[in-house]
Formats: structure tokens, sequence, C-alpha cells
């Protein structure tokens, strides 16, 4: 048995200076913009290793067992679902169906107002659902594009409006990262999450329209933003509170899409806005005949139905996976759980931190029928079959997604072990200790901890592996609940999805807009801090105010 040391050094402020060069080096590296980040993600582990051997002195055999283990657990089930989801994407792209799509989502209304609340906001959030990982931006970007608006419109707009769907991102892998450090029920994390996110899936899209079009502007379709809001706040409640965290904001963004279209056939604006321009910012004229007009040759229900088909399918798929008698069923089927040997239950977590002497589990549970990602797999091989797809062409398209994806495994498989490496070794725990010390004010600089860590590593999936446990120790080192301050870390990182250099590259690129990220940055920064900060203090309130504090699960 080895037990964790929490001041190796003998010194609060140095030990704390050295439980944090790992988190500091990969987030420095990331932010200098010289270093790729899966670069810099494995550079990280090697540093953290460093760290654990040499000053935290955990065995060598340990530190190494621990870092395979968060690779492992990375890309099962994690980055098993990021790859499904791509390749679900990339044959929707080679068929032709994806252009079928745009032309569907742009005939629904002219104003421009309401084309963002209908793409921005709600099918962004789907695929953000389905995929997360800067698709829903990608995908947005090109579609505003194709209607016309300006670059900076498009990509910024897609950059505010994929915020609130964040935290259930690619079928819930934010909460699936968080409760695999935290240790925590990732269905009571969600649920948390549920109760945090709703206020701000009211507020965005409010504050979508107001960006683009002013105050004025958005007044003048209020009743519509209303309705947009409500149809997917109160779904993302119900559905992370009484259902699963997985199918959140499918769900949510179905529901959204739906109550949208159905009222906009009984209500419209009594005046259409059709400028397709960003207020006080136009684009240059070359950009503007850049722009190839998207077709607006109205759909025969056939094309209608083969354009919706892959996503009908992934909606009935994903119901199914997530149930929770279809997993006791499956795991019934197919389960293996690997006790990593001379690692797991062979580390103590001492106090202060923990009570008593308790073992640290080290187990890989590997359940591959009743992983999402599989069942994502399966809904992309029936729709390509459907499509016309063969089994050959299918695996060629396969080969391409896992090459495209590649880069993007091994950063979330590094990110993982990083996390599941500073949490056995007591690292995070040293940080949670000095974090601890802010003390009524933890909430709210808790909150901003998770936004600065999807900011500078661009995903609310590596911020809750980096971050998720130290908010869990350090919540219950002052007495405020884990379960409201984990949860914390992911809502609060949702609001730094739209400043972080991943995403604001996919939006130029999705825009050809090549060469402007800084003025996308500049553009989305302020939004960014705002919104973080306004989650602090809801997260503040609940931890401190009721009726909030009724909100939070224990």
């Amino acid at each position: 048995m080895w037990n964790q040391i929490y001041n190796p050094l003998n010194n609060a402020a140095l030990s704390t200076i050295a439980a944090a060069i790992p988190v500091v080096s990969l987030l420095i590296m990331i932010a200098s913009g010289r270093v790729k980040a899966h670069i810099a993600a494995v550079v990280a582990v090697i540093i953290t290793n460093l760290i654990t051997i040499f000053i935290f002195t955990m065995p060598a055999g340990m530190s190494i067992r621990a870092s395979v283990l968060g690779i492992v657990t990375g890309f099962f089930p994690i980055g098993w679902i990021v790859l499904n989801v791509i390749f679900l994407y990339q044959v929707t792209v080679s068929t032709g169906r994806f252009e079928l799509l745009k032309r569907a989502v742009g005939g629904v209304t002219e104003d421009r107002r309401l084309q963002l609340l209908l793409v921005a906001f709600s099918f962004g959030a789907f695929f953000e659902g389905a995929s997360g990982f800067g698709t829903p931006v990608a995908i947005t970007g090109a579609v505003l594009i194709g209607l016309g608006f300006s670059p900076l419109a498009a990509s910024g707009l897609s950059l505010i409006a994929n915020t609130a769907p964040v935290a259930y991102g690619a079928l819930g892998t934010p909460i699936q990262g968080l409760a695999s450090v935290t240790g925590l029920d990732p269905y009571i994390l969600g649920a948390m999450v549920g109760r945090q996110l709703p206020f701000f899936s009211l507020i965005v899209p409010f504050w979508v329209v107001w960006a683009f079009a002013g105050w004025r502007g958005m007044k003048d379709v209020w009743p519509a933003v209303l309705v947009t809001g409500i149809s997917f706040a109160v779904p993302q409640f119900v559905i992370s509170n009484y259902i699963n965290p997985w199918i959140v904001d499918i769900g949510a963004s179905l529901i959204s899409m739906g109550a949208l279209i159905l009222f906009l056939k009984v209500w419209q604006p009594k005046q259409l806005w059709l400028s397709p321009e960003l207020r006080g910012h136009d684009a240059s004229a070359a950009q503007m005949e850049k722009m190839t007009p998207l077709d607006k040759t109205p759909l025969t229900q056939s094309e209608l139905w083969s354009a919706l088909l892959p996503w009908i399918i992934v909606c009935i798929v994903m119901l199914i996976w997530g149930n929770g008698a279809f997993k006791t069923w499956a795991n019934g089927i197919f389960t293996w759980n690997y006790a990593v040997p001379d690692l797991h239950n062979m580390i103590n977590k001492v106090p202060p931190v923990a009570p008593k002497p308790t073992p640290e589990g080290a187990v890989f549970a590997f359940t591959y029928l009743s992983f999402t990602g599989t069942g994502m797999l399966i809904a992309a091989i029936i729709s390509g079959f459907l499509m016309g797809v063969g089994p050959g062409r299918l695996l060629a398209e396969y080969g391409r997604t896992i090459r495209l994806c590649a880069i993007s495994l091994i950063t979330i498989s590094a990110m993982l072990a990083i996390g599941t490496l500073t949490r056995l070794s007591g690292v995070d725990a040293t940080l949670g200790l000095a974090f601890a010390a802010t003390g009524v004010l933890y909430p709210f600089f808790g909150t901003l901890l998770g936004w600065l860590g999807v900011a500078l590593t661009g995903s609310d999936t590596a911020s809750n592996i980096l971050f998720g446990n130290l908010q869990k120790i350090t919540s219950q080192q002052i007495g405020l609940s884990p379960i409201l301050m984990a949860a914390a870390n992911s809502s609060g990182g949702v609001m730094g999805k739209m400043i972080d250099a991943q995403s604001i590259v996919v939006a130029s690129t999705a825009t050809r807009w090549y060469g402007h990220e800084g003025t996308i940055l500049r553009f989305v920064f302020w939004h960014s801090i705002v919104l973080a900060c306004l989650v602090g203090v809801l997260v503040t309130l609940q931890a401190y105010v009721w009726p909030f504090t009724a909100l939070v699960l224990e």
C-alpha cells in the first residue's frame, strides 16, 4: 500500500506550486499557440509522471500504470463516441444528404434572426449532442454562410450559440469524463448541470439575436426567441433529471426545432430582417462575392425524408442505448472488468482529504455493447445501408474517419491520462487544499476555473477531466456540495467554448474566413466573460441563498 502525500515539500506553498506544474505546463503550451494540443498533452503526461514520482513519491510502477489506465479509458468510452459520430457525419456528406439538410433548414424562414435561432441554436445543439468537439460550429457556420450571412456573423454567432448545450455534448461525453475522475454518479452530475444550464438555455437565444440585430431587432421577434428558449430549457431540465444525461441535447434540440417551426406557421414578425450582416460590422465586398448562395429549390417530400433519415435513426438508436434497462441487459451479455494489478486498491487517500485511509479503485470496465459509441456505430452502419452505401465504401469511409480523428483521439486519451494520474497520486488533492483558501468566494471562482479550462483546452470534457476532482476535493474541504461544484466546472466551462483556439479555427475554416481568427476572438471575448460570470453568480446563489439552494442535489 502507498499513502498519498499532500505536502511532500513540507511547505504548503511550494507543494502547491509543484502540484500545479503539470496543469500549468499544459495550459501554457496550448495557450502559446506554438505547440499543438496533442503534442502538449503528451508532454504534459510525461511532466506529470516526473512530478508524481520524484516529488510526490508515488512508486514509478503505479504512476505508469495509472497513466496507461487513463489512456485506455480516454478511448473507451470517450474517444469511441467521437470516432463513430464523425463517421456518421462523413457518410452523410459523401452521399449528399448533408446538402439536402442545408436546403431543408434554409427553407423554413427568410428572416435572418429566426434563421439564427433555428440553425445556430437549435440545430447546432442537435449536432453538439450528437458529436460535439467542433462539429456544431463547423456545420452551423457552413449552413449560415450558405444562407448568405457575413463571415463574422456566421462565425461569431455560431460560437456564442454553441454554449448552453456543450455540457451534454457528444452524447454526454463531458459528464462521462467528469464522472470518471470524480467517482460521482454521472446521472447525479447530469441532473445537477440540468439545474444550472436551463437558466442560460433561456438567455442565450436572446443573447444571440441581440448580438446580431441589436435590442430593437431582438425585441421585434421576442415571442419566437422565447419559444425557442423555453422549448429547449424545459426539456433540458426534464431529460437530465428524470431520464439520463446522454440524450439531453438531442431530445431538447429536436423539441426546440419542432416548437419553433410550428410556431412560425402561426406567427411571423411584422417586418422581415433580410440583412445578412452583423450589426456594426460589414463583410468586405470581396468576401461577400466568395459566398455561394444556398440552393433555394424546394425539397420534395422524398428529398426531405432522405435528408432527415440518418438523424432519425440516430435518435431512435440513442433512445435505446440511453435506456437503463437496455444497459443492464447489454452488460449482462458482455462485461469485462479489469482490476489493474499493483494499482487497484493499493493507494490510500488519507486525512484531511478523506476522513480515514480509503483505498482508491483502479478498474477498467469494458462494457463494449452498452458503450454509447457502439450505438452510434450501429446507427451509422444502418444509415449507410439505407442511403445505398455498400460495405466496401463504408469501410473506406471509416478508414478516412480514423485518420481524421487520430490526433483528437490522442489528445483525449492523453488528457484523461493526466486526470487519472493526478487523481490517484493526490496531486489534485494538493491543489484542492490550496483552492479551499478562497473560502466563501469559491463557488464563483471555482466556476471560472471551469471556464478557463475550456478556453485553454478547447474541450469541456478535457476541462472536467483536469479540474473535476479538484472541484470535488475543494468543495469537501470548505463544506460545499461536491456535486454542485463538480457540475459548476462543466456549466462554467461551456462559456469558455466560444473563445478557445480550436473552435475559432474551426469557425474561420467553415466560413472560409481564413486569417481572421483574431477578429472573431475579439468579437466573442466579452460575451464569453460576461456569461461565465453570470454562471458563477448562479452557482454562488445555489451554494448560499434560498430558494436556489433547493436546486442542489445531496
